[in-house]
């Protein structure tokens, strides 16, 4: 919790020029177009990170120079850290329940029931559907997009039918399921930086998602392809090699529905998915005897142990460090091969160094003065939510991260939301509407780069096509302008009591 501010720092404040408090701004900005020039696809491993901690630095200096001690800025550092350790949590347990879910089989029944329902003729709406489907499952667009995406463009090339359109298909379901998904670090970083609890955002999420998602499908049906036989060779090879290697049930697919339960009955976030990745446990030993085995002995567990011994290492060690898939089948194996804690530490490390910077521009004031140069034009509760959007894009362009373009807005607008009685959901899922859903939209953002890179299609080319993805920020613009689903914050603390 940030200290009691005296008169003449605050004095200091409101003369400070404008330009001197987006010095660390720019500098950052700066800062990460270098690392992504320079590093390419390991910025986000480190680079992007002592970016954040350098331009904290430079605000610490100017804090300083404003008359704040160092004792007070450290102090906001940790209040602003606190503040993320139940998101940090949850990342972790969600890691394990990801690892135990493979484990278990519940990912692999998810996806061949979802590969159950493509015909060639609406090839882009299961394209779009099942990637949806998978997403959701694991809570990642990037690892959907690397493999059944990889599938997705290799039968939409088979049948003859324009790359763009499926690339924007598969972008679309990916998001989708990754923006609804509990699973998912964005959804997760939207909660924690706004102090939305996390399935209160996922349910306030639902109202611009589920309409942008059907509204997508539509679409896509209609853009439908004619069907060829090879179409139906990928997805019969994809089916099998599952059902060679793991066993497959409505059953399994107990775990997600306990999660969901659980959510309804409103029960926090963090013993929900601990409990659901528990449970996912319990199903790898109860119904994946060979796979548990077979994973056991990739680990080195098979040696002189014991069975039990063995689907005990194996379910632990799936719980810290994740799945690895062995099935033979490429695209199969890199599916299935994630999860476990130690998947997440690099998340971890982004958003501590992501909300120490956020916290030092708030604790020495320097959020406070840009912030109010940036309000001074918005009046009202619409050009308050328009000027999240249109930050939340901008950022986008400029740090070229989502990470960074949720963090940043989200510590810049979460008082100014409170103060005009505005609920933290409000901005939690303006930050998902605009933030999360145009990154794969912008070429030099890395997830622009990564989607181009892994589907084969250039970022402006299937952009048209990313229909999701273009309705997010339209339909979050359509709600702030006729204040539909606007959750007022006495409503929300009425109702929290």
């Amino acid at each position: 919790m940030s200290t009691q501010p005296d008169p003449v720092i605050n004095s200091n404040i409101q003369k400070l020029p404008l330009w001197l408090a987006l010095f660390p701004v720019i500098l950052l900005m700066a800062m990460l177009g270098a690392s992504v020039y320079y590093f390419s696809d390991d910025s986000s491993y480190g680079g992007n990170q002592i970016a954040l901690l350098i331009a904290a630095a430079v605000a610490s200096l100017i804090g300083v120079r404003l008359g704040h001690k160092w004792a007070d800025i450290e102090q906001g550092i940790i209040s602003g850290i606190a503040n993320a350790m139940i998101a940090v949590l949850i990342l972790l347990v969600v890691g394990s329940l990801i690892g135990s879910w493979m484990l278990a089989g519940t990912v692999q029944s998810l996806i061949y029931y979802g590969l159950m329902l493509i015909s060639a003729e609406w090839f882009y709406a299961a394209a779009c559907l099942v990637c949806g489907i998978a997403a959701m499952s694991i809570g990642s667009s990037w690892t959907v997009a690397g493999t059944l995406g990889v599938a997705f463009m290799g039968m939409a090339m088979a049948m003859q039918l324009d790359p763009a359109i499926a690339a924007g298909a598969v972008i679309s379901g990916a998001y989708f399921g990754d923006k609804l998904s509990p699973l998912s670090d964005t959804t997760n970083l939207a909660s924690a930086v706004t102090g939305t609890p996390l399935f209160l955002h996922i349910q306030n999420l639902l109202w611009t998602t589920v309409p942008s998602f059907i509204l997508a499908l539509i679409i896509f049906f209609f853009m439908g392809g004619e069907s060829t036989l090879a179409s139906e060779q990928s997805i019969v090879e994809t089916m099998q090699g599952l059902e060679a290697n793991f066993s497959i049930g409505l059953y399994l697919l107990i775990p997600v529905v306990f999660v969901f339960v659980m959510a309804w009955m409103k029960i926090p976030a963090l013993p929900t998915i601990f409990a659901g990745a528990l449970v996912g446990a319990l199903f790898a030993v109860l119904f994946q005897h060979e796979a548990v085995l077979r994973f056991a002995a990739s680990a080195g567990f098979s040696e002189g142990l014991s069975v039990v011994e063995q689907n005990l290492l194996a379910v632990w060690k799936v719980l810290f460090d994740g799945y690895s898939s062995n099935t033979g089948h490429e695209a199969l194996d890199s599916l299935l091969s994630r999860g476990g804690m130690s998947s997440m530490l690099n998340t971890v490390w982004l958003i501590l160094c992501a909300m120490a910077f956020g916290s030092v521009m708030e604790q020495v004031g320097l959020l406070q003065r840009i912030l109010a140069a940036i309000m001074s034009s918005v009046e009202s509760t619409t050009g308050l939510i328009v000027t999240t959007v249109f930050t939340c894009i901008g950022a986008n362009v400029m740090t070229a991260d989502q990470y960074i373009a949720i963090v940043l807005p989200g510590r810049m607008y979460r008082l100014e939301y409170a103060k005009r009685g505005l609920a933290p959901q409000n901005l939690s899922r303006t930050l998902e509407d605009s933030a999360t859903m145009t990154s794969p939209l912008i070429p030099w953002n890395t997830c622009g780069a990564y989607m181009a890179g892994t589907l084969g299609v250039a970022t402006l080319s299937y952009l048209p096509y990313a229909f999701f993805n273009l309705f997010g920020p339209i339909l979050c613009i359509a709600f702030a302008v006729t204040h539909f689903r606007i959750v007022p914050l006495a409503e929300a603390k009425a109702q929290k009591s």
